[in-house]
């Protein structure tokens, strides 16, 4: 080998080492994004498991709230049902007692004043 082929065997191995390391450089720089994506993914993961326990909890209690209201509902419409039908039945009465004084009503006073 003569030196000067000896210089340009040394030059050609710094230059694949050279490029060795910019590839592991890349490398070395894709594995840090990959695990910042990661950690991100991980960090909105955690995120969304706090929110969707936080929703069962608020479900579980409106669904309590829900339960303890139905009862007072359902007696609320009792009452609406019970005061129309006392309405229709005060109703029917008064056309009945109208009807009683409009037809027999000048013969009572009639009767009464004749006495």
């Amino acid at each position: 080998m003569t030196p000067t082929d000896e210089g340009s065997m040394h030059r050609e191995i710094g230059m694949l080492t050279a490029k060795v390391d910019i590839i592991l450089e890349g490398v070395r720089r894709s594995e840090e994004k990959a695990d910042a994506s990661r950690a991100s993914m991980h960090r909105r993961m955690d995120e969304i498991v706090d929110r969707v326990s936080k929703m069962e909890l608020t479900t579980a209690t409106v669904q309590d709230d829900v339960k303890e209201m139905k009862p007072v509902t359902d007696a609320v419409k009792m009452w609406r049902q019970r005061g129309i039908g006392a309405l229709a039945i005060v109703g029917i009465a008064a056309s009945a007692i109208t009807f009683i004084v409009t037809k027999f009503g000048a013969t009572a006073i009639a009767w009464v004043t004749s006495r």
